[in-house]
């Protein structure tokens, strides 16, 4: 399917621009994460985990405004669909007890009025608890980046194309991290989840176009590369677009719609979308053309 005509779009001309773009949107996330750092949620921090069921339904719009009015703001609420149960998290105390959290309780009781709720569990998640899911966490993107550098070096015999494709994942998954630190938003396992996806999602979609370069240089030997990259580009451009827009339908219809508990995750989704459709073209496509410029040099002194 092909929502384009055959485009002839100079991509490789633009690729100093697309590299200015790049460094100002990577720079100001390394300095937002150096100067504002990144919020983390209660999964890696420890806190309080409550979770009840009302006698009565009730909206979470209803719950929340109950849990603010008794002093929680920061806590973040959960619905299950289709029941009146509800998960409620609340960040670590240091002075945090079982009497505190039984206030805590009672004043949300308050605040809702007659309707009643039985709590069903309570876990409190220490701060040994949260460094320990932390480091599994970093553990889970490490070794899923370490097993993309392993297949690309299994896929690209060449590791220029290899090394092209982990700065463009590395591009994208510093990108939406910065945004996060920019936002003052929360990072927990379910962000950690959704950026895991969009480094899954971003060298899918610049590993195809990577291939068709490859297979392109075998047919059109006598052509300049960057005619051949450009034309390998324009040939997959359909595909890219349509594969992009079709996963951001998606998970803008989850921003707006999903609610506040997947609200961050969705926006990553959406972020990280554009973000990886963006480097596939103008990060790792140039990358390669670079490369080979600098050694075709290199080689001719």
């Amino acid at each position: 399917m092909h929502i384009f005509p055959k485009t002839h779009f100079d991509f490789l001309a633009w690729r100093r621009k697309f590299f200015f773009i790049s460094a100002l949107l990577l720079g100001g996330s390394i300095i937002s994460l150096a100067v504002r750092g990144v919020k983390y949620g209660i999964d890696f921090t420890g806190g309080t985990v409550l979770q009840i069921t009302f006698d009565k339904p009730l909206e979470l719009s209803e719950l929340r405004a109950a849990v603010e009015k008794a002093g929680l703001a920061d806590a973040a609420l959960q619905h299950f669909s289709g029941t009146s149960t509800f998960v409620i998290r609340i960040q670590a105390d240091p002075n945090q007890s079982a009497e505190k959290i039984e206030k805590q309780l009672a004043a949300i009781q308050a605040a809702v009025g007659e309707d009643k709720f039985r709590v069903d569990n309570k876990e409190f998640v220490g701060p040994a608890v949260g460094k320990h899911l932390f480091r599994q966490a970093l553990w889970a993107i490490v070794l899923s980046l370490a097993g993309i550098i392993v297949y690309l070096a299994f896929r690209f015999a060449n590791p220029m194309w290899g090394v092209a494709g982990i700065v463009a994942l590395f591009h994208d998954v510093l990108a939406t991290y910065g945004l996060f630190s920019v936002l003052g938003a929360e990072v927990d396992l379910l962000i950690i989840s959704a950026i895991l996806t969009i480094g899954g999602y971003s060298i899918h979609d610049t590993i195809i176009i990577l291939d068709r370069m490859r297979e392109k240089m075998r047919i059109m030997r006598k052509d300049p590369l960057n005619v051949v990259m450009n034309e390998s580009i324009n040939e997959t451009l359909s595909r890219t677009v349509i594969t992009s827009l079709t996963v951001l339908a998606v998970v803008i219809i989850v921003f707006f719609f999903g609610g506040k508990v997947i609200h961050h995750f969705a926006m990553a989704m959406v972020f990280g979308v554009i973000v990886g459709t963006y480097s596939s073209i103008a990060v790792a496509a140039p990358l390669v053309y670079e490369w080979s410029l600098h050694s075709r040099t290199a080689a001719k002194k």
